[in-house]
């Protein structure tokens, strides 16, 4: 056999390797769901997330990012845990992904008996975080954070917090003010921060730690009134109201993370077709303007294993915060 004839065989495995690299590739680009996507919301209808997937929704059909359509489904129960459950029974499939808030990390630290492991889930991409700030009605004497903690610790239980699920954001915040300030309040649940928000205006409870998207309504037809932002730097939609920082107390500092999951066993076609997706939904001028808009910072874009990178850590973070309020050992 000649030289040349040899060197041809010897690049057969090379040609093989090389074209079921191009074979993998191109079935990653050419993945697209064959039927219509379920996008399961961990919260009511009116939050911050429900809001957020529904313009993510109106932004990939707008745009047609997707020839299927994406459906908005709320699955609130349990503070999120009938969302988390129904992925994890959902595992391998294709068409179901999930907006999570920090109850992704909470309510199964809070409930081991669900049998939920959110490093098994499928990351997808963090599309935000989102803020907090204390509302009290507009009608009230309150003006600062210092009138605030005066009001409470005269009032006591009968003061009435709102917020959503117990060991959920809200009620993490309140039990960090609780605990920074030695006042006791009454926590009254609802099943969404919308909820919470038709509330306090309704004066049925005393404040709230709504974020900016929830009350934002409520604010501009001067309803509400924010107190302060528990954010390191003043938030342009507000820019009359001070940081926990800049009256004195930098450690109250919280976000929430709103970011794209999907069912444990996602295959790795499905994965990289989400991820793409979503990236485009991220970088969309409306979803951009809406962020802008709405106090919440949408500069930074995390995905797959970065974002499973993240996730462990908050979740050592929530961890820390449920043992110091005594929700877990």
């Amino acid at each position: 056999m000649s030289f040349s004839s040899l060197k041809k065989l010897a690049l057969l495995p090379v040609i093989a390797v090389c074209s079921l690299a191009v074979i993998s590739s191109t079935a990653l680009a050419q993945w697209a769901p064959k039927k219509p996507v379920e996008f399961i919301i961990m919260a009511g209808t009116g939050g911050g997330a429900d809001q957020m997937a529904r313009l993510m929704q109106s932004i990939i059909q707008k745009n047609e990012f997707s020839k299927q359509p994406f459906i908005p489904i709320n699955k609130p129960g349990g503070s999120g845990a009938e969302a988390l459950r129904y992925l994890k029974d959902k595992s391998g499939d294709d068409h179901i992904v999930m907006i999570t808030l920090n109850s992704f990390y909470t309510t199964p630290l809070q409930n081991p008996d669900l049998g939920v492991d959110i490093s098994t889930f499928t990351p997808i991409g963090r599309m935000a975080l989102d803020t907090f700030l204390l509302w009290v009605h507009s009608d009230s004497d309150i003006k600062s954070l210092e009138d605030y903690v005066g009001a409470v610790k005269v009032k006591g239980k009968d003061w009435k917090m709102g917020g959503t699920g117990q060991g959920q954001e809200d009620s993490l915040l309140t039990g960090m003010l609780q605990n920074k300030f030695g006042f006791e309040v009454t926590y009254v649940p609802f099943p969404g921060g919308g909820t919470v928000a038709k509330n306090l205006i309704g004066k049925h409870i005393d404040s709230t730690v709504n974020n900016p998207s929830e009350q934002l309504g409520f604010f501009e037809a001067g309803q509400s009134r924010p107190l302060v932002a528990f954010t390191p730097d003043r938030l342009p939609q507000f820019p009359d109201v001070p940081t926990s920082a800049e009256v004195g107390h930098g450690d109250l500092v919280y976000f929430m993370q709103r970011s794209i999951n999907a069912p444990p066993g996602v295959s790795a076609e499905a994965q990289a077709y989400y991820i793409d997706l979503f990236k485009k939904v991220f970088d969309s001028k409306e979803w951009q303007e809406f962020c802008a808009s709405d106090g919440i910072f949408c500069d930074e874009w995390l995905a797959g294993d970065d974002l499973a990178a993240y996730h462990q850590t908050e979740k050592a973070k929530h961890t820390d915060l449920l043992k110091g309020m005594g929700l877990i050992k």
